[in-house]
């Protein structure tokens, strides 16, 4: 049973009617309209954006007698790419990219038949214009060939969408990894995830798409000819280069997750051994301000301190105190502790060979 969506969008149509004499574009698809391009031109394309029209679309299935199960699954937003055959028309469901500047995706139907292609879209705008350019350019191969050369050109345009998506999604990894190398912070960790969410929604779009395209390609469908299946095999390529791009980029999120918490790890053990080497070097100090700040009387005995009574008792012990805190920072200078570290024998062999790679060729 066909429920209506209530936050479906309102219905808009374009229809293309074309052959190699002319072509018919209208946004109009009354039944004079209709009977008018199927009876003149050999393929009849009608481009329907937003599914709030329900009657509508009964109309098209009646005019083009189209299964009722394939109609539920239009207007049924959900579904998993699929190609199904029917009767009267192949039915195929796509995941379509979204044309806003966020990633995201909808569903686009598409019936192809005897002389017509039917493709339904959740909201309007699309990435078929270039596909619309083509049919109007009488040197296109669109106007010399069938509904399924023109179902194919759609589902290429749908795969070759998805290409500037993971291309952009891909350099903002690299920022994001670059930003992550040289000051890993808490919003980072919301963004890795976010890109995650990204990549997982291309993923599940384009891994049963490619099923899909190769489904089209094993089997033999009415509405399909084996010219038109040699087409496909591109098609089917890009959809692999896709995953490719898919797994190469989930890869990268992955290390970028390991990178921040190896990256935040380690600047806590910077912070915590400078906060070490402060309070290593402030225990003896506070050792020797301890000390002479008991109570003992020299008078009673001359063992009860007597550097109490010395004339330059205070800049001596202020003196001894800096002496240590000053020999502390170069024993940890030397070891490593705040820096300056010697080289180890491979680093600097490393350094020493870029050195020469960069060297003047007119020094050597």
């Amino acid at each position: 049973m066909m429920r209506p969506d209530p936050a479906a969008h309102p219905s808009s149509f374009r229809l293309f009617a074309f052959g190699p004499d002319g072509v018919l574009e209208d946004n109009d698809i009354a039944q004079a309209t209709l009977a008018k391009a199927r009876q003149d031109y050999p393929v009849v394309w009608i481009d329907m954006d937003g599914l709030g029209n329900l009657g509508a679309i009964r109309s098209l299935g009646e005019e083009f007698d189209l299964h009722g199960l394939a109609l539920e699954d239009v207007v049924n937003v959900h579904q998993r790419p699929k190609a199904e055959d029917y009767e009267s028309a192949l039915f195929i469901v796509l995941r379509m990219p979204t044309t806003g500047s966020r990633v995201g995706t909808e569903q686009m139907s598409l019936f192809v038949g005897d002389g017509f292609v039917l493709t339904f879209q959740e909201t309007p705008g699309d990435w078929f214009e270039p596909v619309r350019n083509r049919i109007r350019d009488p040197r296109s191969r669109l106007r010399v060939n069938g509904p399924d050369f023109l179902a194919y050109t759609l589902i290429d345009a749908v795969v070759d969408a998805f290409f500037p998506i993971l291309e952009d999604l891909g350099e903002q990894l690299e920022d994001l990894e670059q930003d992550i190398m040289e000051d890993p912070r808490h919003e980072h960790v919301p963004l890795i995830h976010k890109f995650r969410r990204d990549m997982l929604m291309v993923r599940r779009a384009v891994w049963p798409m490619r099923e899909l395209i190769n489904g089209l390609l094993r089997d033999d469908h009415p509405s399909i000819d084996a010219k038109t299946q040699l087409f496909l095999r591109d098609c089917y390529d890009h959809t692999v280069q896709l995953m490719d791009m898919v797994d190469t980029n989930r890869e990268i999120i992955a290390g970028l997750i390991d990178m921040h918490l190896s990256a935040a790890s380690n600047r806590m053990n910077e912070i915590m051994k400078v906060l070490t080497i402060i309070a290593t070097i402030f225990m003896p100090l506070s050792f020797i301000a301890s000390l002479y700040g008991m109570n003992f009387d020299p008078a009673k005995s001359s063992w009860n301190m007597p550097e109490l009574e010395w004339h330059f008792g205070y800049p001596i012990v202020i003196t001894a105190m800096l002496s240590v805190a000053g020999a502390m920072l170069i024993y940890f200078r030397r070891k490593g502790w705040l820096g300056g570290k010697p080289r180890s024998r491979a680093h600097q062999q490393v350094l020493d060979h870029e050195n020469r790679d960069h060297a003047d060729p007119k020094d050597q």
